[in-house]
């Protein structure tokens, strides 16, 4: 008990500061920008404690958004006088507009469609979300402790050069690496950690760039579903400890592991992931000397740099508003890479992947390579993320080449790259032949997503943990 109600005084005062700062900061990011709380804020001795043996409700919700972990650095009266909802309501979406006809039984997926469940009494008042149509029990859904839009998505992002963002961070600070059609950019965790949904538009592609800190899962969709491009916020509820999404188009709730739509009209339809990865500034700014990096310059004041999460991802430590059962098969806050096939579900422990640097592997048929790389620092340690313990950072790929399956081994000359057994070429962690005679190859990526093993293993308890 003693050790949930830790992470209780560090996550719930971290979060109360990140709804005050989106109330202060008004529904409109070209308003003057409030002051930001203290960086310290996460950790002081005897905030409002949400516990994690006890259920959520709206008086919990209403006392953490409330709560005032530093009233020194705050001014609680701006934050009454905004509104809680970071951007105005769309249209209500046209009575029985559904994604699936309206007497579905079942998902495509096969998941069973639970209907006629009434609106849930502990979130959701006042939505307009279609709670008669669900894929989950409601009470499986839990208050995170700020309002819907609390934590604001950045909808307009703004971008910066190699050499701008070379001036804001070490080459460990972590980010999250995603090209597309050529169009290369990063999107620091010391900005996502604040706002946990990013909208854009990468080679042509409508995007949303997501970031779950208290399960540490970023993963990047598609949001285009029939020719529609939806546009997302973050709910302020969770299930299983990660971020609930919602549309603005349908205020449909979709679960981020995964991509699924939960709840509402949308229920039916999966968001395509993309190939993305956490990795370190100083490796992504080696690989894409031309690509481009979100800006600070969001519209709202944060203390960007910064983790409220302070400890957050100590391996002893239990996770936030998680009820169910931790998987005895790891610990609940080991980092791993996981892989979501068909017919296949597969978890890499990032210790073992540290000690090999490079596992092989088939899956659905495909030989495959993990690659581990040191530098990339935790953005869920320290107060300053710069200052961070390294916890290192992974990338997946078809390791065929012109026919041929090549093994791999890390490069003692470099524990950042890698060799191919079979021409000796140098690989780095994007998977690019960088010398050799495979110079200027490129393995083909395979969509895989970093979590802590309580999550994954929540979502997908059917999945292999990798032993080698």
């Amino acid at each position: 008990m003693a050790s949930r109600r830790r992470i209780g005084w560090v996550v719930a005062p971290a979060l109360a500061a990140i709804a005050l700062l989106a109330l202060a900061c008004g529904s409109d990011a070209d308003e003057p920008e409030a002051p930001e709380a203290a960086p310290e804020a996460a950790v002081v001795e005897e905030p409002a404690r949400v516990d994690a043996d006890e259920p959520a409700d709206e008086s919990e919700e209403q006392a953490a958004a409330q709560a005032d972990p530093s009233p020194a650095d705050e001014e609680p009266a701006q934050a009454t006088e905004a509104s809680a909802e970071a951007d105005p309501a769309p249209p209500a979406p046209p009575a029985g507009d559904t994604f699936l006809p309206l007497d579905a039984a079942v998902t495509p997926f096969g998941e069973p469609i639970l209907r006629d469940l009434g609106a849930p009494s502990h979130f959701g008042r006042g939505w307009r979300t279609n709670f008669d149509i669900s894929l989950v029990e409601y009470g499986e859904i839990l208050s995170g402790g700020v309002p819907r839009d609390g934590i604001p998505a950045i909808r307009e992002p703004r971008f910066i050069s190699i050499a701008e963002a070379d001036e804001l961070y070490v080459d460990g600070s972590p980010v999250l690496q995603f090209t597309l059609n050529g169009d290369a950019r990063a999107y620091p965790l010391d900005i996502l950690i604040w706002h946990e949904i990013v909208e854009d538009v990468v080679g042509g592609v409508p995007v949303a760039v997501t970031y779950c800190p208290l399960c540490n899962t970023a993963i990047t969709f598609d949001r285009t579903i029939g020719g529609t491009t939806y546009d997302f916020g973050v709910s302020g509820v969770l299930r299983n400890s990660d971020l609930v999404m919602f549309d603005r188009q349908t205020e449909s709730l979709w679960q981020q592991i995964g991509g699924v739509a939960i709840v509402g009209d949308m229920v039916g339809a999966r968001l395509t992931v993309l190939p993305s990865t956490i990795a370190a500034w100083g490796d992504f700014k080696a690989q894409y000397p031309e690509g481009i990096v979100l800006s600070r310059e969001t519209g709202y004041s944060r203390s960007y740099g910064r983790n409220p999460y302070v400890g957050y991802d100590d391996p002893d430590n239990v996770p936030f508003l998680f009820r169910g059962d931790i998987d005895p098969r790891l610990g609940a806050m080991e980092r791993v890479v996981t892989l979501d096939l068909p017919d296949d579900a597969v978890a890499y422990p990032f210790a073992l992947l540290a000690e090999r640097g490079a596992v092989a592997d088939v899956r659905d048929g495909r030989p495959i390579v993990v690659f581990w790389a040191p530098g990339a620092r935790s953005a869920l340690d320290q107060a300053g993320i710069a200052q961070s313990r390294e916890v290192g950072a992974t990338g997946v790929f078809e390791r065929t080449v012109d026919g041929r399956a090549l093994d791999f081994r890390p490069n003692p000359g470099d524990p950042a790259t890698f060799l191919d057994e079979q021409t000796e070429s140098v690989w780095n962690i994007f998977g690019a032949a960088l010398s050799g005679p495979l110079a200027g190859a490129q393995l083909t990526p395979v969509v895989h997503t970093d979590h802590f093993w309580f999550a994954w293993a929540a979502f997908r308890p059917d999945t292999a943990v990798f032993e080698g």
